[in-house]
């Protein structure tokens, strides 16, 4: 099967504006994400899906200037156009990452795609309704067929808005497989996404530390190394809260 990664980001945010290129420790915030799904063996390519929004020019220039695939749609029906980025490379198995999932593991992502592939399944995720890795370091495999499905028979705009959503609130129609953090690495607590500017805070802190020994190439078994030295740098950002789906 054809595996690609898609990565929903736009320039707007409500919360922290302009997030997806803010700056880690030297690098745009997506350089350091891409970066990190290129180290995945199971991914055949990498689409970043942002909106046809004048405010999104610079992150299609962004793109282009790396070499990244980029497509852009509907900026507020990311269902719609996740399920474009992906018709327009002709992806058989979608991997969905968010822009704010900078601290992305490769090593996780890998074993929710081998995962799918080796058993009888919908989904495999592990950020649906059982949340035990730390919230940012998140996978989520399912079939484009399905997605487009979804896409073409439900109209509800809170689907509309978070794609996978659909799948996690009719468990009786698709066979979902959640991966269950070890003992090391269950703090579903912690946050290792960008939202906040505490988070942004938070990721610089991280790479400051781990950059100099690791370059990009490090997870979230380093990070949990790291927590477990200085475990005051976890109040950061502890504090801010996710913003509820309905």
């Amino acid at each position: 099967m054809r595996v690609v990664a898609s990565i929903e980001a736009r320039m707007g945010s409500s919360r922290l504006p302009g997030k997806v290129l803010a700056d880690i420790n030297g690098q745009p915030a997506l350089k350091r994400l891409i970066e990190r799904l290129k180290k995945c063996k199971s991914l055949d390519d990498i689409i970043i899906a942002t909106s046809t929004s004048k405010t999104d020019d610079v992150l299609a220039n962004w793109a282009h200037n790396e070499n990244i695939l980029c497509y852009r749609g509907n900026e507020d029906d990311v269902l719609k156009r996740v399920v474009d980025a992906h018709a327009s490379i002709d992806s058989e198995l979608i991997v969905e990452i968010t822009g704010d999932s900078i601290l992305s593991d490769p090593d996780i992502i890998d074993m929710g795609v081998n995962t799918y592939l080796a058993n009888d399944c919908d989904v495999v995720t592990n950020c649906g309704n059982h949340l035990t890795y730390p919230m940012g370091v998140y996978v989520q495999v399912f079939k484009y067929l399905d997605l487009q499905r979804i896409s073409e028979r439900i109209d509800d705009p809170i689907v509309r808005e978070h794609v996978s959503l659909y799948f996690y609130e009719n468990t009786d129609k698709y066979k979902v497989i959640n991966l269950v953090a070890p003992p090391p690495l269950n703090a579903p607590h912690y946050r290792f996404q960008l939202d906040y500017e505490e988070d942004l805070i938070f990721i610089n802190e991280i790479y400051k530390r781990l950059e100099p020994i690791y370059g990009d190439d490090f997870g979230v078994v380093e990070i949990m190394n790291v927590i477990k030295k200085e475990p005051e740098l976890v109040n950061i950002n502890i504090h801010c809260v996710e913003k509820s789906v309905r």
